[in-house]
């Protein structure tokens, strides 16, 4: 894994990020220098992934962040500016909770001490979802070992976390592991996450896969050609209904249909049983060019109306499991992600 590019860096107080926009054709990264370069950055897609925008947020938090009066409402008003750029995926509003009840119960200390200690606590989170995602991997590798013939959607790869992936990384380490792993990528429209994104790294990894546009899963599933789909997740909520990338339900709704199993893999932090279920997620609207454009081509006339939401819910009752750093979760899931994640509720 060492050839994919990381997502998001923090290099002697500094915040770098890779500008995945550019990928798969530039690697190019740069220093986000305020806040609202972060806030950008994030919105912009440039770096993208519930994990990666979480850690992300944590550190960008600290940029540029003068250390004088009213530090805490500052603070608090930073927390509220990056928690709205992106409404869907609960790792974002999670890193920043954490990072100001970080903050709140650092009591006693000077203006320079806490931003120290927030810098700690930011380090910590990217080092805990590395650890989170080896975890994953290992409890996902035996699935994949079972199923190895494997349809993903959208990117939740090492480019969408601090490294290995979510739903990529138990096919990673079943690969490491010997198993002969075959992924079908779907392009993911409107933006080419799964081809710009998730054949690139697959390929740098040297596992095998194969390119497909949104509208062939049916066939290469109707073909027998696909033993599992594997996804990842944005949000995760109580009742185990899942939001991700929009055309995720698509999928959950054939593997019901072809009877293959449907499987979702996150860390702890996006599970937030807080939310009932997937009624009560926000969906984040996203501008109509990016339907009306395939890259910078105009591929319908300008004026035509266009829906976009960025993600759509499946519900739980077609999710096979859901792949965690705490195991396999299984239905019902209001049982088992309750017992497993208590501290969510």
């Amino acid at each position: 894994m060492s050839a994919v590019p990381m997502a998001v860096t923090w290099e002697s107080g500094q915040l770098v990020l890779l500008d995945q926009t550019r990928l798969p054709h530039a690697e190019i990264s740069f220093v986000c220098e305020t806040i609202e370069s972060v806030f950008t950055a994030i919105t912009s897609l440039k770096v993208r992934g519930a994990p990666a925008i979480g850690i992300a947020a944590a550190y960008g938090l600290l940029v540029g962040l003068d250390v004088t009066d009213d530090l805490m409402a500052r603070l608090k008003s930073r927390v509220d500016y990056l928690a709205s750029a992106r409404p869907t995926a609960v790792n974002l509003a999670w890193a920043l909770s954490r990072m100001l009840n970080c903050a709140v119960s650092s009591t006693g200390l000077s203006g320079a001490q806490l931003v120290e200690r927030l810098e700690q606590e930011a380090i910590a989170i990217h080092a805990e979802d590395r650890l989170a995602c080896q975890a994953i991997g290992a409890a996902g590798a035996p699935i994949v070992a079972r199923y190895p013939n494997v349809l993903t959607h959208c990117n939740a790869g090492a480019l969408a976390v601090s490294a290995l992936g979510t739903a990529l990384a138990p096919i990673y380490v079943a690969a490491a592991q010997g198993v002969a792993v075959h992924v079908f990528v779907d392009e993911t429209r409107p933006l080419l996450q799964g081809a710009r994104l998730t054949a690139f790294e697959l390929g740098r990894a040297g596992v095998r896969r194969t390119l497909i546009t949104d509208n062939m899963a049916a066939h290469v599933m109707a073909c027998g050609q696909v033993d599992m789909v594997l996804v990842g997740a944005d949000r995760v909520a109580a009742n185990g209904d899942t939001a991700n990338k929009i055309g995720t339900l698509n999928l959950a709704i054939l593997c019901a249909y072809y009877r293959i199993p449907f499987y979702v893999a996150c860390p702890a932090s996006t599970i937030d049983r807080q939310t009932p279920s997937g009624e009560q997620i926000p969906i984040e609207q996203r501008h109509a060019d990016e339907v009306l454009r395939f890259g910078t081509q105009l591929v319908a006339e300008a004026n035509t109306p266009v829906f976009n939401p960025a993600f759509d819910i499946t519900p739980g009752e077609l999710v096979t499991g859901i792949i965690t750093d705490r195991g396999v979760m299984l239905p019902p899931y209001k049982t088992s992600l309750a017992t497993a994640f208590p501290e969510g509720a």
